[in-house]
């Protein structure tokens, strides 16, 4: 089994054992790629099933325009089914498939001694238990690789590669070369259970969990947040329910058991909720309802929100107040002015003010050449806009909303002065992302009259705003909030005055972990970023985006629950702490986790 990385091995006959939606999937992508592949399953009527999966599979392949019928036929000639082991002797490269049993997993790979070449390379598709254990069955333990494809196979193009401490080196680069003839990209990472992916990707969802269970933020709330507010392609709740809840309930329970992280213990509803058969879609139901076993047409339940709970608009709005000169507070005025409110705004000096006018005349620009927005709409929009160097000319608004530096002291100040000089009734705003917002209720008269309102950046384009209530805020603030947001085209979602909100709370945990599993050299950034983009269709890795949102940002933002929740895994990951000191910001500083100065 020798081989340099530029002459790998080349492999001509491909073994898989297990032929469920798994295996027969990967048998698919090797057949497709010319591979003659040798399907072993435990008896012909599970030969059958696989079988089954194979032509169904192909077949909307061939229905969606991705196969022609000849190259069906082609793709299933170069599969052979048999409940035979032995024929497995001619096999490079035997794949493993089976549910997840570590002691079913390893009687084959103690079967495979017996059948198999000396020189063949034998790989377990398990996501979550020990390769190492796995090939402690086979005498040469060596040759033994993790390779974890992601379902289904024949489309998702992430395979991590799970080394051992006693992988061969030529056994990886050998597996790292096959799969990338398969046009799949691998990464490489070590034998810990969850891999990457699921890793970073199961504390997320465990987090999310725990803030339902907590009531903290409703179900629909809760994957809104992450929806609108990160552009993922699903929110948490409804993931787990796709993925089942007992699955994600044994994945955490290993990776707890095997690292002891208190933030991979399953939340106790899970344990529930999986007792009670709520295991998700399969069973049709689980956080949410659906119409029948397996479909993922989501119906109405006695936890659903009616129309009648829509939110009304408890206080009159007709004039809205910006305090605030940044990108963030132009972004807010702009959103209210197309909406059709009338919007005084207030910055420190001429120059500012006179800034903000022009940044939502470019923005106006561009919406207007990119088809977004009428022409003659340009000026009634402007027209909508009174800029003002005097706090004192927010007497009349409706509401103000303060989009300020995020200093606790110069917010402070300012809700001061916002109490004396704004009418009775009128609600005072605050869209910080990370501060107590009941700081600032208390140094007011009202402050059954102050609430947050976060909007995200960039204002005019993101969705989401997080409604953040205090012990405090009355009820019909809350709702006109909501209303409002409803009103200038906004998702609005409710949680509580607490580090973190909604978004900032589930998000900045998991960047955090994925700069610890960085830090441990258990794989690289940009294996890290390929898992989570192309196994979590994820729009960006968490490399990408913390150099985005810049690492003092971030880190500020982690300390921040740390301090609230004082949870250990919530400490800020030295790395960070360290990039941060030596000025390495991100994108910002050309200098984070990439250097972007040659680029």
């Amino acid at each position: 089994m020798t081989s340099t990385p530029t002459d790998h091995r080349e492999f001509a006959t491909i073994g898989v054992v297990g032929l469920g939606t798994m295996g027969a999937g990967i048998a698919e992508v090797f057949a497709r790629n010319g591979y003659a592949v040798i399907g072993v399953e435990v008896n012909d009527e599970a030969l059958e099933r696989g079988r089954q999966h194979l032509e169904h599979s192909t077949a909307r392949a061939v229905k969606r325009g991705k196969l022609t019928e000849a190259e069906q036929a082609d793709l299933l000639a170069h599969v052979t089914l048999t409940t035979t082991m032995a024929d497995l002797a001619e096999a490079d490269f035997v794949v493993e498939a089976v549910v997840e049993s570590i002691e079913l997993k390893k009687s084959i790979f103690r079967a495979l001694d017996d059948v198999v070449k000396p020189d063949a390379i034998l790989a377990t598709n398990t996501s979550s238990l020990s390769v190492t254990e796995i090939s402690t069955a086979n005498s040469s333990p060596g040759r033994v690789v993790g390779v974890h494809f992601f379902n289904p196979a024949p489309v998702q193009n992430l395979v991590e590669i799970v080394r051992t401490v006693v992988t061969e080196p030529s056994v990886l680069e050998d597996v790292k070369a096959l799969v990338g003839r398969l046009g799949k990209n691998p990464v490489i990472c070590g034998d810990k259970a969850g891999f990457i992916a699921n890793t970073l990707l199961f504390g997320y969802l465990n987090h999310a969990v725990s803030f339902f269970e907590g009531h903290y933020a409703s179900r629909e709330d809760i994957d809104a947040a992450m929806r609108f507010g990160c552009g993922y392609p699903m929110g948490p709740l409804a993931l787990l329910d796709l993925i089942g809840l007992d699955t994600a309930y044994e994945i955490l329970d290993t990776m707890y058991k095997q690292g002891r992280d208190r933030l991979h213990a399953p939340a106790p509803i899970l344990k529930q909720m999986v007792t009670a058969g709520m295991l998700g879609r399969k069973s049709g139901r689980g956080f949410y309802t659906y119409e029948a076993p397996d479909s993922p047409i989501v119906v109405a339940d006695a936890a659903t929100p009616s129309a009648d709970d829509a939110p009304q608009m408890r206080h009159d709005i007709t004039t809205v107040g910006v305090v605030g000169t940044g990108t963030m507070a132009s972004g807010i005025v702009e959103v209210f002015a197309k909406a059709g409110y009338d919007v005084l705004y207030v910055g420190r000096s001429q120059d500012k003010v006179d800034g903000v006018r022009t940044s939502i005349e470019r923005s106006l620009d561009k919406a207007i050449q990119r088809g977004k927005l009428q022409e003659s709409a340009k000026g009634e929009i402007l027209g909508r806009l009174t800029g003002s160097t005097s706090l004192d000319d927010l007497a009349t608004v409706d509401i103000a909303v303060e989009a300020i530096a995020e200093d606790l002291k110069i917010k402070t100040t300012l809700f001061e002065n916002l109490d004396e000089i704004c009418k009775d009734g009128a609600i005072l705003a605050t869209t910080t992302s990370s501060l107590p917002i009941i700081s600032l209720a208390k140094v007011t008269r009202r402050p059954q009259d102050v609430v947050g309102m976060h909007f995200f950046n960039p204002a005019p384009i993101m969705k989401l705003v997080e409604v953040v209530t205090t012990v405090a805020t009355d009820d019909a603030v809350a709702e006109t909030t909501r209303a409002l947001c409803a009103k200038i085209g906004k998702v609005a979602v409710s949680c509580g005055d607490r580090a973190g909100f909604i978004v900032n709370a589930l998000l900045f945990p998991y960047l955090n972990d994925a700069v610890k599993m960085l830090e441990a050299h258990y794989a690289t950034a940009d294996d890290i970023d390929t898992a989570m983009k192309q196994g979590c269709a994820l729009p960006m890795g968490p490399f990408e985006l913390l150099d985005v949102v810049g690492n003092d940002v971030s880190l500020a933002i982690q300390r921040e629950l740390y301090l609230e929740f004082r949870e250990p895994g919530f400490a800020p990951a030295p790395l960070l702490e360290h990039l941060v000191t030596a000025g390495y910001l991100g994108r910002k500083t050309k200098r984070g986790f990439r250097d972007y100065s040659v680029r």
